[in-house]
């Protein structure tokens, strides 16, 4: 009885001990938390300005000279060592700070749209009559991921531990693949997991995937004669482009339901007395599985062959993108979806909320109320129908993304709208959120080398075991000139 009594107490002291401990470590895990946090916090209005910066400049895609310097040098001041133009990309870079590992990425965009110019009111004024806007969010993109690769670099540095993050200036995300060519150049063959995010109109770490796109132009050449005395001796350019866009849009019918097809004519003659010898279609196919969208491309190639033959005209086409759909891994959504509900989500002030009840008047359909921005989105698996370079990444290396509300509820992407409140507050919080969100899962995961193995061991199985990585756009080079 004497032993079984003092088994009991050394239990109870054992448990009592281990509780300790537990404790103790849970204490000091809140307080690195609080660092990392504070770090940010500090960084906030630089971080505003820099992301202002962006905004104003609003560069396009592989055009984003004056943006990527704002951001590298910023970077550079806060002890980053920086490599430029990589991947054969003028306006990429690489920012690393720390040593050894693990080595976390974090994604940095920058690039804007055609034609959103807009002020940061809540009606339709735009600054620049059919200039560029970031009506994706991307100066604050660029600005959050950088803040918070300086928060956490300051962070690793205070409290010795060993580690490397990198920010990634990912230029040329709006169709021009800039992450792909940094993929192929394999910037991210030693990177252990990759962090990024994206302005949205609410808060959401549920882990998702995209669909694969390809794109491509496609000109047709014909012969000039007068449309109305020598029509017989001209061969329209043009009917080669309405020819195909006709049997593509014939085609839909015979594709999977959750295709995407869609197509712009950015050239189609010079004037109406004039048979058009050149014109060109520019399309986009998407799918979630890359072997349909290399299948579905092709027939719309063919449609094009034959649209050429039919007209009497030459035909051809140059692929210009090509993005792999994200692979979710749910490992690191989880360990995101928890930090994001303990950080929760964006609250306006008086100020926000009137602009935020104005911008409303503007948007159609179902609208979710104001207050939702406060909210954090459940979690569950989705399957989203856009397409982001990010894919080809998320491929290579455990990756894991979140939206942040940076626009008002029930903005739609590459709209006026995202680019009004992603220029004011509304905008400026939901980056902050952001930039929290970023680091303290940055911080976990230097903290954790099981959350990472995991993550690579879901990556691995997603994978497949015959996994090679291609890029869809081949070996092409970056089209540095496909904004111009």
């Amino acid at each position: 009885m004497q032993r079984t009594g003092r088994n009991r107490r050394w239990i109870r002291t054992w448990c009592v001990s281990l509780l300790a401990v537990w404790a103790t470590s849970l204490q000091a895990q809140d307080q690195l938390d609080a660092q990392v946090l504070e770090r940010v916090a500090a960084q906030h209005q630089t971080g505003v300005g820099l992301a202002q910066r962006l905004w104003g400049l609003a560069e396009l895609g592989y055009q984003e000279v004056e943006s990527a310097e704002t951001l590298r040098s910023y970077l550079q001041r806060n002890g980053f060592a920086i490599r430029g133009s990589v991947a054969d990309i003028p306006t990429a870079f690489v920012a690393t700070a720390g040593s050894g590992r693990p080595v976390v990425g974090i994604l940095a965009e920058f690039d804007a749209l055609p034609g959103l110019s807009q002020a940061a009111i809540p009606e339709r004024s735009p600054l620049v009559e059919g200039g560029p806007g970031h009506a994706c969010g991307h100066h604050l993109f660029g600005s959050a991921s950088a803040t918070a690769g300086v928060a956490v670099a300051q962070w690793l540095k205070a409290s010795g531990r060993r580690g490397t993050v990198r920010v990634y200036g990912t230029p040329a995300e709006e169709g021009g693949s800039g992450k792909v060519y940094m993929a192929r150049a394999g910037l991210f063959d030693d990177v252990d997991a990759v962090l990024h995010w994206h302005p949205g109109s609410r808060n959401d770490a549920s882990p998702s995937s995209s669909t694969a796109n390809i794109s491509g132009r496609f000109t047709f050449h014909g012969v000039a004669a007068h449309a109305a005395a020598a029509p017989d001796r001209g061969r329209s350019a043009l009917d080669g482009v309405e020819a195909m866009n006709f049997m593509v849009n014939l085609l839909r019918e015979h594709v999977p339901s959750n295709s995407r097809i869609h197509y712009v004519i950015t050239h189609g003659g010079e004037a109406p007395n004039i048979v058009p010898e050149r014109a060109q279609v520019y399309y986009y196919v998407r799918h979630p599985d890359v072997t349909t969208v290399k299948g579905l491309f092709e027939r719309v190639v063919d449609t094009a062959r034959a649209a050429a033959v039919g007209t009497g005209t030459a035909m051809e086409f140059e692929v210009m993108h090509g993005n792999y759909p994200v692979l979710p891994n749910e490992t690191l959504a989880r360990k995101v979806y928890a930090n994001m509900q303990a950080l929760g989500g964006v609250r306006y002030d008086a100020e926000e909320r009137r602009f935020a009840e104005q911008i409303r008047t503007t948007l159609v359909g179902r609208l979710p109320d104001i207050a939702s921005a406060s909210a954090v989105q459940p979690f569950e698996i989705r399957q989203n129908m856009g397409s982001t370079d990010v894919g080809d990444v998320s491929w290579l290396v455990p990756t894991v993304g979140f939206y942040t509300a940076t626009w008002v509820p029930g903005t739609a992407a590459h709209s006026w709208q995202a680019v009004a409140a992603g220029g004011m507050g509304i905008g400026h919080k939901g980056m902050l959120l952001a930039a929290r969100v970023l680091s303290v899962t940055a911080a976990d995961l230097y903290r954790d080398p099981a959350l990472l193995a995991a993550a690579k061991r879901e990556l691995l199985r997603r994978q497949g075991p015959n996994f090679r990585y291609e890029a869809l756009l081949g070996n092409r080079e970056p089209p540095l000139d496909y904004r111009r």
